[in-house]
């Protein structure tokens, strides 16, 4: 039988069909009854699901990143496909074509590298290029760095999407800076390249489907990992120039890693309080937004409509024609 990948399902439609879960959350309803709560993917996009009247059992029997064969029915609510299940039962991994549910994406890891290099040697400031020079000549880090994804879900959330994010963001630094003679040109890009490094530490990464938080990234987050990077890699520029690395300047940097989320509430131990720290912030959040509302239009499940479904996370649909 023909698979049905999640963006052929339609509404009314019986489901039988393997894919993967995700964000199971176990809920009571008004009357205190429980139900399951989830997310189901493939390759095609994704499908927010529910099963109700569930047993704890069932809860912990499923772990988020299982196979699942899924079966029940699709139904439209409030605008937006839903998945209603039956019943979930856990798929041996090893018997799954794992080609089913990588998200392929075409990353020219190469060329992007090769722009990173270039972008580097535009560095005047001598410290900086010192310090991103360590960064270069460190093959381990770079190698980590060009695999790493930016995230597990949202956005760049792919090997490779990490380099990309940072080149895309060093790309619009280039074309800023020159508008607004104020900032500091070599600062806000070296703070580009900086300021999800601590993301090769805060992951664990290899194929989609095995994209996740280690207990480091949980628990510290990328910026302050990102920190103790910038730190040992300050400490080795000094060797490399033989004098101390400007303190101010290690500030300004420091700043940028603590900041870049832009408030408390996003994870920001400090808001934007320089320029390039506003500046930098800014150019984080379109290019991660761009490529986060690109994903909901291209995992929408109504495949054949000018509009997306109701995205309950950032409460609205999208338009999508001609994308």
């Amino acid at each position: 039988m023909t698979r049905r990948f999640i963006n052929q399902l339609r509404d009314n439609e019986v489901v039988s069909e393997t894919y993967q879960i995700f964000d199971k959350q176990l809920r009571p309803n008004k009357n205190g009854n429980l139900y399951l709560q989830f997310q189901l993917q493939d390759k095609s996009g994704a499908i927010s699901g529910r099963i109700w009247n569930v047993q704890e059992d069932t809860y912990r029997d499923l772990n988020n990143g299982d196979f699942v064969l899924a079966e029940g029915a699709v139904q439209r609510y409030q605008s937006a496909l839903q998945f209603i299940g039956k019943k979930l039962t856990a798929v041996d991994s090893g018997t799954v074509d794992m080609a089913l549910f990588t998200r392929t994406q075409s990353v020219d890891i190469p060329g992007l590298k090769a722009k990173l290099q270039d972008h580097f040697k535009t560095v005047k400031n001598p410290s900086l290029r010192n310090l991103v020079d360590c960064f270069w000549l460190d093959a381990a880090f770079m190698e980590r760095f060009c695999a790493a994804p930016a995230g597990v879900k949202l956005h760049h959330a792919y090997p490779g999407g990490l380099l990309e994010h940072t080149v895309q963001m060093m790309d619009v630094v280039t074309k800023i800076a020159p508008l607004y003679p104020v900032l500091d040109r070599d600062l806000l890009l070296v703070g580009a390249f900086l300021h999800d490094i601590g993301k090769t530490e805060e992951l664990t990464y290899g194929h989609i489907y095995e994209m996740a938080y280690v207990s480091q990234g949980q628990l510290l987050g990328h910026p302050y990992l990102g920190m103790e990077l910038l730190l040992a890699k300050i400490h080795e520029s000094e060797k490399l120039a033989g004098e101390p690395f400007d303190p101010e300047t290690a500030m300004l940097l420091k700043h940028l890693l603590i900041s870049h989320h832009g408030t408390l509430e996003n994870g920001s131990a400090k808001v934007p309080m320089t320029l390039e720290a506003m500046v930098l912030h800014f150019v984080d959040s379109i290019d991660s937004k761009l490529a986060e509302f690109l994903k909901y239009m291209q995992d929408d499940p109504n495949a054949d409509g000018d509009w997306t479904n109701y995205v309950p996370a950032i409460e609205r649909k999208l338009y999508k024609k001609n994308r």
